[in-house]
């Protein structure tokens, strides 16, 4: 993702035939998150379209897919229709600003591979949350905090930084603040975990009580 790096670090999009080698069956990793037909997602920081592509077959797409890079919005698109599937709508916009650009509330947002370079991880989740429905469901997939030479894919080392890996406690650390909390950690193998998050009723929010 070229622009979407310059937001948030160490996001650049990988080639697709890496992620195949880790994730033959996109379609399988995405319903091990718990996402299942009849739900409506937004695919946050979408890429090349890996996920898209398989969440809109499986929710017969009802879902908006969001990316700050063009040329990665147009890879996707492609990928989507490759596979004879369409969403319900694209979108080329700063992931922050998801609750201004999403018609309606959401059962799901998917970030998958990015939520470590993100510079203020509690304001995006607080934007999340704006969008989700009451219980809504927020996952975010990292690398796990293995050293990145500990991470190969292809004979290569792969992933972030070593440093700005995080643990499943750091992601609870900045997620639970904004008004969630821990559903399921997802064990993605060989290097990744989902954190899945409910949003919380009654939430404390800076400090005041969120009614929904």
């Amino acid at each position: 993702m070229a622009v979407e790096k310059k937001l948030f670090p160490a996001t650049a999009m990988p080639d697709n035939i890496w992620w195949s080698a880790l994730w033959p069956d996109p379609g399988a990793f995405v319903r091990r998150l718990g996402i299942e037909a009849g739900m409506s997602v937004v695919d946050l920081c979408c890429g090349d379209g890996y996920f898209t592509a398989p969440l809109a077959k499986l929710v017969n797409g009802n879902v908006y897919a969001l990316d700050i890079d063009p040329e990665m919005l147009d890879q996707a698109r492609s990928e989507v229709a490759r596979q004879g599937a369409s969403v319900a709508e694209w979108l080329c916009a700063d992931a922050r600003n998801i609750a201004e650009l999403v018609p309606h509330e959401i059962d799901y947002v998917l970030i998958a591979n990015t939520f470590h370079g993100v510079p203020d991880k509690t304001a995006l989740a607080r934007a999340v949350r704006r969008v989700l429905k009451p219980g809504g469901l927020f996952a975010i997939v990292n690398w796990r905090p293995l050293p990145r030479e500990q991470t190969p894919v292809l004979g290569e080392p792969r992933g972030p930084r070593t440093e700005m890996r995080m643990s499943p406690e750091q992601v609870r650390a900045v997620i639970e603040p904004a008004g969630f909390r821990l559903a399921e950690l997802v064990e993605l193998p060989p290097f990744h975990y989902g954190a899945v998050f409910r949003k919380s009723a009654g939430a404390t929010l800076n400090g005041a009580s969120e009614i929904i």
